[in-house]
C-alpha cells in the first residue's frame, strides 16, 4: 500500500490557518481543520484549493480560531459533510464561530442564526478513545480515534486508519493537532499515542523548552506586586479560550494564599485581598462559563471548589462598562489586573486599554503567550527591555511607550522541543515518516535536528 497523500492549505509555512487534506480512496478526501490565517500570515489566504463537495468529513483537533475560523467558507464552497471533533469541542465551537462570525460578517440576526442552526446540524460529537467509521454508499474509507492532547479542554490528536483494506490493516496517518505542555491545571495531558506510518507533528516550540508551572507562577505574583507598587493596572493580552480560564484559575490560587497569609498576620500587604480580577472579554466569559460546565474533563485535582469563580473576580458584559473601567482605571491610582481579549493586541477590548494606558509608566503589559510576526503584540514585545522609549502603531495611532513591558514564559498552551519529541517517539518502531507544520523555519529546524537524533535512521522528517 502506497504511503498516505497529504496535501497542505495551511500551517505549512508558518503557525496559524491549519488545514491538511487527507487523500483517501475514490477521490474522496478527509479535511483536518480548517482554519483562519492571523497576523502576518493573512497575506497566505486564499481560496480552497481543492473541491469542498470531495470532503467527506471535516475533522476538528480543537477550536481556536486558527483551526476552525474557515469553516463558514468551507459551507459555502460547497461542503456538505460531518464536523467531527471531541465532546468538549462541540459545546465550545458554536461560541468560538458566533463570535468570529460577527466581526467578520456583522450582526444581522438572522443570517447568524442560519449559520449556527446548520453547524448545530453537522457537529458529530465523539468521545475520547472510540473509534468512528468514515463510509461513503456503504464504502469504508477511514476509521477515526480522538485522544486528548492536552493542549485546550477538548483538544484531540487524530488517528487515521486508511480504509484500502479490512479495518486493522490499512496504513496509519496520526495528526498531532497542538500538543499540550502536559502541566495545565484544567487540561489533562496528552495521551500516549499508538503505532503508525506517518506522523503530522506541530512544531510551534520546536526550538526552546517550557520553565516549569511553580516558576511561572511565582513571575505572575512578582508581576502582580510590581502593579501593586506602581499603582497602576496590569494589562493580560489573552485569548479567550484556554489561556484566560488558567489565568484565572491560577490567579485564584494566588489571591487565596495571600489572603489567607494577611488574615494569619492581621495585616493586608500591599491590599492583596482588595485587588480586582477583571476578566474583560464576553467570548471569554461565556467560554469561562463553559469550562464550569464541563468540569468532569478537567484533571482530578483541580475538580474541587470554585477556581473559576472567586470573590475578586469581576465579569464585564457590555461596551458601557467596558469604557468606565478603562477611564477609570487610567484616571486613577486604584491597581487592578486585566485579562482582555485578543491575545496578539490585533484588535478586541485589550486594544482601548493600550490606548490609554501605554504612555503611563504606571501600567505593565503581561505577555503569556506566543506572538505572531506583523502583530501588534509582537510589536510591544519588542519593546521589553529596550532603552528609553519606543514608539509603537496600534489601531491607527502613533503610541509612545512608557508602560513597563514583559513576558512569562512556561505559560503556553504548546508543548515545548522535549515535549514533541517525546510524543514522536511514543508512536513507535512503525514510524517512517514525519511531517512538520504549524511551526516558523527555526523551530522546523531546530526540532528536526533533535528528531534526527532521536528516531530511527529510516525515519524521514520533512517540512
Amino acid at each position: 500500500m502506497q504511503d498516505p497523500h497529504i496535501t497542505h492549505h495551511g500551517a505549512h509555512l508558518g503557525v496559524t490557518g491549519s488545514c491538511h487534506q487527507l487523500h483517501l480512496a475514490h477521490g474522496r478526501s478527509l479535511l483536518i481543520d480548517c482554519g483562519s490565517y492571523q497576523g502576518a500570515e493573512q497575506s497566505f489566504e486564499e481560496a480552497f484549493a481543492f473541491d469542498a463537495r470531495q470532503v467527506v468529513a471535516l475533522v476538528i483537533t480543537h477550536v481556536h480560531l486558527d483551526h476552525v475560523g474557515r469553516i463558514p467558507q468551507l459551507f459555502a464552497a460547497g461542503f456538505s459533510g460531518p464536523i467531527l471533533c471531541s465532546e468538549p469541542s462541540a459545546r465550545l465551537l458554536p461560541l468560538m464561530l458566533e463570535d468570529a462570525w460577527k466581526l467578520a460578517y456583522g450582526a444581522d440576526p438572522q443570517r447568524l442564526a442560519r449559520f449556527l442552526a446548520l453547524l448545530a446540524e453537522r457537529v458529530v460529537p465523539l468521545r475520547f478513545g472510540a473509534h468512528h467509521e468514515v463510509s461513503e454508499g456503504g464504502l469504508w474509507l477511514a476509521r477515526l480515534r480522538f485522544e486528548r492532547a492536552g493542549h485546550v479542554l477538548g483538544s484531540a490528536w487524530v488517528e487515521c486508519e486508511l480504509g484500502l483494506g479490512a479495518p486493522g490493516e490499512g496504513k496509519r496517518v496520526l495528526f498531532s493537532g497542538d500538543l499540550g505542555a502536559g502541566d495545565s491545571p484544567l487540561v489533562r495531558p496528552p495521551a500516549l499515542p499508538g503505532p503508525a506510518d506517518t506522523l503530522v507533528l506541530e512544531s510551534t516550540y520546536g526550538d526552546r523548552l517550557h520553565t516549569c508551572r511553580a516558576e511561572r507562577q511565582r513571575a505572575l505574583e512578582v508581576a502582580i506586586e510590581q502593579a501593586l507598587a506602581d499603582q497602576g493596572t496590569l494589562l493580560i493580552p489573552s485569548f479567550s479560550l484556554g489561556r484566560a480560564q488558567e489565568l484565572l484559575f491560577e490567579l485564584s490560587q494566588i489571591l487565596q494564599c495571600k489572603s489567607l497569609v494577611a488574615q494569619g498576620s492581621g495585616a493586608h500587604p500591599l491590599n492583596w485581598p482588595q485587588l480586582p480580577v477583571i476578566l474583560d472579554s464576553p467570548l471569554a466569559s461565556r467560554i469561562t462559563q463553559a469550562y464550569r460546565d464541563l468540569q468532569a474533563y478537567w484533571p482530578e485535582q483541580s475538580q474541587e471548589g470554585q477556581a473559576l469563580q472567586f470573590p475578586q473576580m469581576i465579569t464585564l458584559d457590555n461596551h458601557e462598562q467596558h469604557v468606565h473601567v478603562v477611564n477609570y482605571l487610567a484616571s486613577t491610582v486604584r491597581p487592578a489586573i486585566v485579562i482582555a481579549g485578543n491575545g496578539m493586541c490585533s484588535g478586541g477590548r485589550i486594544v482601548n486599554y493600550l490606548k490609554r494606558m501605554l504612555p503611563d509608566p504606571r501600567h505593565n503589559v503581561l505577555f503569556t503567550g506566543y506572538q505572531a510576526k506583523g502583530t501588534p503584540g509582537a510589536l510591544l514585545q519588542a519593546a521589553e527591555g529596550a532603552e528609553g522609549f519606543i514608539a509603537v502603531d496600534l489601531d491607527g495611532e502613533r503610541l509612545t511607550v512608557r508602560a513597563r513591558v514583559q513576558t512569562i514564559s512556561g505559560y503556553s498552551a504548546h508543548a515545548d522541543q522535549a515535549g514533541l519529541v517525546a510524543f514522536a517517539q511514543a508512536v513507535g518502531p512503525e514510524l517512517r515518516r514525519v511531517r512538520l507544520v504549524h511551526g516558523e523555519a527555526r523551530a522546523k529546524t531546530a526540532l528536526t535536528r533533535c528528531l534526527r537524533e532521536g528516531l530511527a535512521d529510516e525515519v524521514v522528517i520533512e517540512y
